[in-house]
């Protein structure tokens, strides 16, 4: 086990990176890590086996931490309260937290089950997203400029863990999806056919679109399908997240049903 080193300086150099982590939802792109905060988002990291660079803790979160995540990083830190609650995002702040070093992006999987993000802005929305994406068997997230910050604190926050299982690749142009191969399929609210008739694709790519704008036009011309889904007590549209969550479970279900090609 590794032994905390104690910190006690606010102008400690980690603690200027985590506050620049926690503070600015685009941080990440520059200083190529992340700031993981509690112990969920850690353990989340820890099941797709990946290491954290630095445990940091307070003495009551290293005390009631699990072996496995006191051991988890290279190196370990230990915090007083009130440092570690200058640099949490939370209103209540975690015992503990992890430094990650994400991975470089990769070029995208032209043949995976896919999500695309067409100016997709809340960040909640987004981190919702992609927790019904890796959910629901689809492991690449494509998000086009305009959209939310994949690795920020909030959306890092909402996806709850799901980032570690997907391949993620942000700020796409429009021109960078031709490389897919496989068909895209892209909500509507008002045309296209109805999801619970539809023979859905798979794999497939699932375009989503802005929460006021919907799907931009260059990307409607260029769909296999458009889908919209069944809303009997009358509303105008769903949450983009919600809809999200039924397509994404109804190719799931095609697919294990045998319905999917």
């Amino acid at each position: 086990m590794t032994e905390p080193q104690a910190v006690t300086s606010r102008d400690n150099p980690l603690l200027k990176r985590l506050r620049q982590l926690a503070q600015d939802s685009t941080a990440y792109r520059k200083l190529g890590q992340v700031w993981l905060e509690g112990d969920h988002l850690c353990s989340a990291l820890l099941l797709r086996q990946l290491q954290p660079d630095v445990g940091v803790f307070t003495a009551s979160g290293w005390l009631h931490a699990s072996a496995e995540l006191r051991e988890a990083a290279r190196k370990n830190v230990l915090l007083p309260d009130v440092l570690m609650a200058s640099v949490s995002a939370l209103e209540s702040p975690s015992g503990m937290g992890f430094l990650w070093s994400m991975p470089s992006a990769d070029r995208l999987d032209s043949l995976a089950p896919t999500v695309v993000l067409d100016r997709v802005q809340d960040a909640g929305n987004v981190g919702s997203i992609l927790r019904s994406a890796a959910a629901f068997g689809f492991t690449q997230v494509l998000a086009v400029k305009g959209t939310a910050a994949l690795w920020s604190p909030k959306v890092v926050r909402a996806g709850m863990g799901a980032h570690f299982g997907l391949r993620l690749l942000e700020g796409l142009a429009l021109d960078g999806l031709v490389d897919l191969r496989v068909p895209l399929l892209v909500t509507s609210s008002h045309q296209g056919d109805f999801l619970h008739r539809a023979s859905l694709p798979f794999p497939c790519a699932w375009v989503l679109g802005h929460e006021g704008q919907g799907v931009s036009p260059e990307l409607l011309v260029r769909a296999t399908q458009a889908i919209r889904i069944a809303q009997p007590g009358g509303e105008e549209s769903l949450n983009v997240a919600a809809a999200a969550a039924v397509c994404l479970h109804a190719s799931a279900v095609a697919v294990a049903g045998g319905a999917g090609r």
